[in-house]
């Protein structure tokens, strides 16, 4: 099937989707850069994580004493995956505006959650789940019969990872606990599952905000892809090609922007670039696809999130 549209057609619809790696962790990720350097020495240790994460117990993890305590542990029982699903309901729809097409008033649910690990951070005093990570193993991608990046992307030069890759997704963050804490415990979690399952990499869309100076365009995106294809593209064996592409060619690519906060710390973690972003025409989006594997993480990474060098 051949799609046609034209660069003014991308400011048509100004809303957002949030979905994959989400930029609802944007304010969390500002201060992750400082807050590795300030923890190199810290205790930031997290115990490690049962090979079936669904016997994981709630542990605590130390924060900066200003804050309150909080826990990691993966889901076990349906409530707590509704925990997560309010949560990311409440970022994406709520606060960001995106429209989500849900079964369950006031949760974001989809069809791949049933297939999912959910990995929770709650506030220790008061239980709730403040931050939160799915995450989609080989062994479900093959029972729902794809990676949700699977529909954004023809993942085909990926095929002789996929034993070893998992799928991350519906990242958030509560707006009240974004300073740094929430996000490395998530990441510091996600590092160990890595690990003790034998699973080297990990994939995910990144979300890229379409509004520049109040106006929605698609200049951002393209302007972000400029700058990192240059710096962070993956080798061609890896490279993706997107199902219905941002028309990168046809918008302004030379606008002094950043990548959102959540992309620039996978690339520091690392992580790739592999290919154009996709365009989602109802949404009004840009999702850039990303890798990050375990073996390529810098040596500072690796000993904070996995004790290794």
């Amino acid at each position: 099937m051949t799609l046609s549209y034209d660069a003014a057609a991308v400011m048509q619809l100004p809303r957002k989707r949030h979905t994959g790696v989400m930029v609802g962790l944007e304010h969390a990720c500002m201060s992750l850069e400082t807050s590795m350097i300030e923890r190199t020495n810290a205790a930031q240790t997290l115990a490690s994580i049962s090979v079936a994460p669904q016997a994981l117990p709630p542990r605590e993890a130390k924060r900066p004493a200003a804050e309150a305590p909080i826990t990691v542990a993966w889901a076990r029982h349906h409530d707590e995956v509704r925990a997560a699903q309010r949560l990311r309901y409440q970022i994406f729809a709520e606060e960001m505006g995106a429209r989500l097409e849900t079964r369950v008033p006031g949760h974001d649910v989809d069809l791949f959650d049933d297939y999912c690990e959910h990995l929770l951070v709650r506030d220790a005093v008061t239980s709730d789940v403040i931050g939160t990570y799915r995450v989609l193993t080989p062994a479900q991608a093959r029972r729902v019969g794809s990676f949700y990046s699977d529909t954004e992307f023809d993942l085909w030069r990926l095929r002789r990872l996929r034993e070893q890759m998992v799928e991350l997704g519906r990242s958030c963050v509560h707006p009240d606990y974004r300073q740094g804490g929430v996000i490395l415990t998530l990441w510091g979690a996600l590092g160990e599952f890595m690990t003790r399952n034998k699973l080297d990499t990990m994939i995910g869309c990144a979300s890229i905000p379409m509004q520049y100076n109040g106006v929605v365009s698609g200049d951002v995106a393209a302007s972000v892809w400029r700058q990192l294809k240059a710096t962070h593209l993956a080798p061609i064996e890896h490279q993706v090609v997107p199902r219905l592409p941002l028309p990168v060619e046809q918008l302004d690519d030379s606008l002094p922007v950043e990548a959102p906060a959540l992309i620039k710390g996978y690339l520091r973690c690392g992580a790739k670039v592999l290919g154009p972003p996709a365009w989602d025409p109802d949404f009004n989006t840009a999702d850039l696809p990303m890798m990050m594997r375990i073996h390529e993480l810098p040596a500072r990474y690796r000993k904070h999130f996995l004790g290794t060098l």
